[in-house]
């Protein structure tokens, strides 16, 4: 028996819609998600998901990953920061509390954070809604306690969510949310209360997925986003476009992956036709224009 449609959305062709465009004529709006993690390394067991390969605990997998915070973070934000590219960050809210100097940073740099759960090692498989509740106003609280920011997106930790995770952020005040990988523009989403935008997320250029699961090398992926990005920049002369550049800085923040992403950083920025920007900026742009077409 097929499966109902979750109708979290209605559906429209992507020819015909009504024109987006974006600031200053560009076609196509680019943001950057820096994933800010912190992965513990024995953490609880979920029955539904390993958090390591190995028998816990994994020092290879820690180790790798706490890369980030110590070397890969500092190289990559520099890179950003050189071109003009802010962050909108994926922010393991952990981190806030373990390691502050990191959330420091990308605050000082003017950078805009939204919520990637408490740590990057829970699951909310089988979560009820006082444990969903609870993350969600943990997320609020100790984001704006260490940033002053109140957190406006959601990205479930490690992509894991339950039937409800979309309604209880509209209900909390979040506006949009990273967790559909539907369209190449945003999309209003169907909730209970609230309004709930779906920011355009990438898996395709994520670099977790380019570096792990496509094993691309530095230059095969650094390729693949500017292939990206031109495909989209001309189709966004009809219709403004989003592309989303995911990034872990353990991986696209090693020595010998930084120089191929700087390449695409300036080869974006000397297009003339990107709207650099942060995630939120585009939620704004993409509600009023829709907002304006409706009345």
């Amino acid at each position: 028996m097929m499966e109902a449609d979750p109708e979290l959305y209605d559906f429209s062709p992507y020819r015909g819609r009504p024109k987006l465009v974006w600031p200053g004529g560009k076609t196509c709006a680019v943001w950057v998600a820096p994933n800010l993690e912190f992965y513990e390394i024995d953490p609880p067991a979920n029955p539904q998901r390993k958090s390591w390969a190995r028998p816990h605990p994994d020092v290879v997998g820690y180790g790798h990953r706490d890369h980030a915070n110590r070397v890969g973070h500092w190289r990559m934000a520099e890179a950003m920061s050189r071109h003009g590219f802010p962050g909108s960050v994926s922010l393991s809210v952990a981190l806030c509390d373990h390691i502050p100097e990191v959330v420091e940073d990308a605050a000082a740099r003017g950078w805009e954070f939204f919520s990637h759960g408490i740590y990057n090692t829970r699951y909310s498989y089988g979560m009820d809604e006082a444990q969903e509740r609870a993350i969600i106003e943990d997320s609020i609280r100790t984001v704006e306690a260490a940033t002053g920011q109140r957190i406006r997106g959601w990205l479930a930790p490690a992509l894991t969510h339950t039937p409800r995770t979309l309604d209880l952020i509209a209900e909390y005040g979040l506006d949009y949310t990273c967790d559909l990988y539907h369209d190449d523009q945003p999309t209003r989403v169907k909730v209970k209360s609230g309004r709930l935008t779906a920011i355009p997320y990438s898996l395709e250029v994520n670099d977790h997925y380019g570096f792990f699961i496509y094993n691309m090398s530095p230059r095969e992926y650094a390729d693949t986003l500017i292939r990206q990005f031109d495909r989209l920049a001309e189709e966004g002369e009809r219709s403004g476009t989003v592309m989303c550049i995911p990034l872990h800085s353990y991986l696209i923040g090693q020595p010998h992956r930084i120089g191929p992403f700087e390449e695409v950083l300036k080869h974006i920025a000397a297009d003339g036709r990107a709207w650099i920007a942060k995630a939120g900026e585009i939620v704004d742009s993409f509600v009023a224009q829709t907002e304006e077409a409706a009345q």
